[in-house]
């Protein structure tokens, strides 16, 4: 396991200039930037054949790149509809799926949405949907596969910080994903702005995990522009009116001995942004 963090992108960036899946330029390019984490990107759907993720895969760990794989956006863990939210379980299994085939073992998937139910209501059904997934997934020989619920940037959405470890809490395995830009989007630029907020985020994490996750957790970050209702959309690091900032976070990291995987979602820049998180962590 890692002692120091991990840098990587969520996709490719927009300077990616090759055509096509081509396995040994995504990762040749992944590593020109001195990354070594890349997170396969399905939002719309587990599509990539498992012959291609097997190339990807030797090719990144060639590489010393670690690999996850982001859960189709349509998971609703919280629905109301019993038959579209167990569902989600067999997304999450055709995830895992790949993520073997890929060589890596982390899962990432956006909790769901409240609706037009309580949150307590929604995190009830997301739960029961949780527990049907890790049994799942043992069934199906993926016990090996991490599940890591994110935390969310839009209000009415599942995925506060205490709902998504409240989901971890179902099983040691479960590790969430702190997307710290949902966090400062959803507080309306309230969270996550200074060395206070970061500490009092990673304290909660230590205090409610309690093991080896808190150390080692996934992460995204990005600048998020913002509304009334929390996220509106992602951002580049050139764009500085809205945040998080990041060096109160790194410094954090480097005092704590963490060693999360952060994955950059900047929009279209994420290698070179991914870049300036790594050498500036390596600045401390």
């Amino acid at each position: 396991m890692n002692d120091t963090p991990k840098f990587g992108t969520a996709g490719l960036s927009d300077s990616y200039a090759a055509k096509g899946f081509d396995p040994q330029k995504i990762a040749a390019y992944t590593a020109s930037f001195g990354l070594t984490a890349f997170e396969y990107q399905c939002g719309r759907g587990v599509r990539l054949a498992h012959d291609k993720a097997q190339a990807l895969g030797k090719a990144a760990a060639a590489q010393g790149i670690t690999l996850s794989v982001h859960a189709p956006y349509y998971i609703s863990m919280s629905g109301l509809d019993d038959e579209k939210r167990l569902h989600s379980v067999d997304y999450l299994l055709q995830s895992c799926a790949l993520v073997k085939a890929l060589g890596g073992r982390r899962v990432v998937f956006h909790p769901g949405s409240c609706g037009k139910q309580s949150r307590e209501a929604a995190l009830e059904k997301a739960l029961d949907t949780m527990r049907r997934a890790v049994a799942a997934c043992d069934e199906a020989g993926y016990g090996d596969c991490i599940l890591c619920p994110e935390t969310m940037g839009k209000i009415n959405q599942l995925g506060t910080v205490d709902e998504v470890l409240a989901l971890c809490a179902v099983d040691p395995r479960i590790t969430p994903c702190i997307d710290f830009g949902h966090i400062y989007a959803r507080s309306g630029g309230a969270e996550l702005t200074d060395t206070a907020s970061y500490a009092a985020l990673l304290d909660k994490l230590g205090d409610a995990l309690g093991d080896d996750r808190a150390v080692h957790f996934h992460a995204h970050f990005s600048r998020i522009a913002y509304t009334a209702g929390g996220e509106k959309c992602h951002l580049t690091f050139a764009d500085t009116a809205y945040g998080p900032p990041h060096a109160p976070l790194l410094q954090l990291l480097k005092q704590r001995k963490l060693a999360p995987t952060i994955i950059c979602e900047s929009a279209g820049t994420q290698a070179e942004d991914a870049q300036k998180l790594a050498a500036a962590f390596a600045a401390l």
